[in-house]
């Protein structure tokens, strides 16, 4: 916890620290939000700042907004590190900005990475959001709407910040070489070919794109005094490792997990490949995928080809046997064949529906012709009473009913008209037809 003092002195700073802004003005991307005449570009000028939340990727300018909001702002500013402090030091704060409020003062409370704060800590914000005694405004990378309590959320607005493209990124780098609080006493000569590989390797962070620039530039050649020349080959030194973003506990999680089984459901097995490329190499368990690609089998592909499932389950098995990163290739045999395949969610439909009903209808009882009477008692009572044996009948088949009288002629499974599923409709279809006339008779 640390009041204004984030304007202190430059030495020593790593070159994005450096070159931060500090006004609107200087400030580069998010035009949707602080562009001429946008609202919260409005608010900060007029300094009239509500609660709010930044929620966006690393390096996109969050802190930066805060900041910029210190300088700006006729409030008290106290910056709030969610790492470093416990409800202890939120207390303290909170003394403090009611001390303020009876000085006819406001306060703002920035709190970083806001989403660590557990319910407790979060909690101890509310009252001192709910009757004005603080203004607070959170960054986080994380969904705000699963990581930040529901109460607390509904105090605040959300401003949602994207990645910067690659225009700013270039942007920011040519200012860092051409301001004199980039590489003072040093000229930079690097080609904007170089620049444009830094943005894209960055993608869309400019804290990252700034490191990166920082590296190569110390990495570069001094052909003569003040002058540096930084190579492609600087460059690629750089750049020969992207750190993707991923959290395998947050929301860019699910946003994968998601990307690919939509793009196996929509038969796209380039895009599928990517989205699986792009989890592994960032990290995630291959077990993991695995689990999915096989519900997936039944899910989206079932009875139409019925062979998924083997496949699904031999690539779980080659993934938990060698791991990574030789079982990729296992991975990616799955999720093509999944691709491929003809789909059919007939089975998922079929067990959600008979889910409400088991559910719904829990107490419905198991007709006596279909249980077991291993007790002379039971068979007394009727226990498996009227009882069809299919293989006695000649169509192995037999137009007993099996259902609970509540639920008699129900249709849970409906099959469809993709791949081997059309033989099994075809299949179910006679049967039914079969047990229609035999029940006639």
């Amino acid at each position: 916890m640390e009041q204004v003092g984030l304007f202190g002195s430059e030495a020593n700073e790593p070159l994005a620290a450096r070159l931060r802004p500090t006004s609107l003005d200087e400030y580069v991307g998010q035009g949707h939000l602080v562009g001429e005449g946008k609202a919260l570009r409005r608010m900060i000028e007029s300094d009239n700042v509500p609660s709010m939340i930044f929620w966006g990727p690393p390096g996109v300018g969050k802190t930066t907004l805060a900041q910029i909001i210190a300088k700006q702002t006729k409030s008290q500013f106290l910056n709030f590190s969610a790492v470093t402090s416990g409800i202890k030091e939120i207390k303290e704060v909170m003394g403090r900005a009611e001390m303020n409020q009876a000085l006819g003062e406001r306060t703002i409370v920035f709190v970083d990475e806001i989403h660590r704060f557990n319910k407790a800590q979060q909690d101890a914000f509310l009252p001192f959001v709910e009757k004005g005694a603080i203004t607070l405004i959170g960054a986080t990378t994380e969904n705000p709407s699963f990581e930040v309590n529901g109460a607390l959320l509904s105090r605040c607005r959300v401003f949602v910040l994207k990645a910067l493209g690659k225009e700013d990124i270039v942007l920011l780098l040519k200012r860092a070489i051409s301001s004199e609080k980039g590489f003072p006493g040093q000229k930079i000569q690097i080609d904007d070919a170089s620049l444009e590989h830094i943005a894209i390797f960055s993608n869309g962070d400019a804290r990252m794109a700034l490191s990166t620039l920082e590296m190569a530039v110390y990495n570069g050649d001094e052909i003569e005094k003040g002058l540096i020349l930084v190579t492609k080959e600087n460059v690629a030194q750089c750049t020969e490792k992207k750190s993707l973003l991923y959290d395998k506990n947050g929301e860019e999680h699910y946003n994968l997990i998601s990307a690919l089984h939509k793009s196996m459901r929509n038969s796209d097995p380039d895009a599928a490949t990517y989205w699986l490329a792009r989890m592994l190499e960032a990290g995630e368990d291959p077990l993991y995928i695995a689990r999915r690609v096989t519900r997936f089998a039944v899910e989206d592909v079932g009875m139409a080809d019925p062979h998924a499932m083997q496949i699904a389950v031999a690539a779980y098995q080659a993934c938990h046997y060698i791991g990574m990163p030789e079982c990729s290739v296992h991975l990616t045999e799955a999720v093509v064949y999944m691709s491929l395949a003809p789909k059919s969610n007939a089975l998922y439909v079929a067990y959600e529906h008979a889910k409400k009903d088991a559910t719904r209808d829990i107490a419905e009882p198991v007709p006596l012709n279909i249980r077991n009477a291993p007790t002379k008692l039971m068979d007394e009572l009727g226990y498996g009473k009227g009882y069809e044996y299919a293989h006695d009948s000649e169509a192995h088949i037999t137009a007993m009913q099996c259902l609970p009288d509540a639920l008699e002629g129900t249709e849970y499974y409906v099959p469809t008209d993709q791949g081997l599923e059309a033989r099994y409709k075809e299949r179910l279809n006679a049967i039914k037809e079969w047990r229609r006339k035999a029940r006639k008779k």
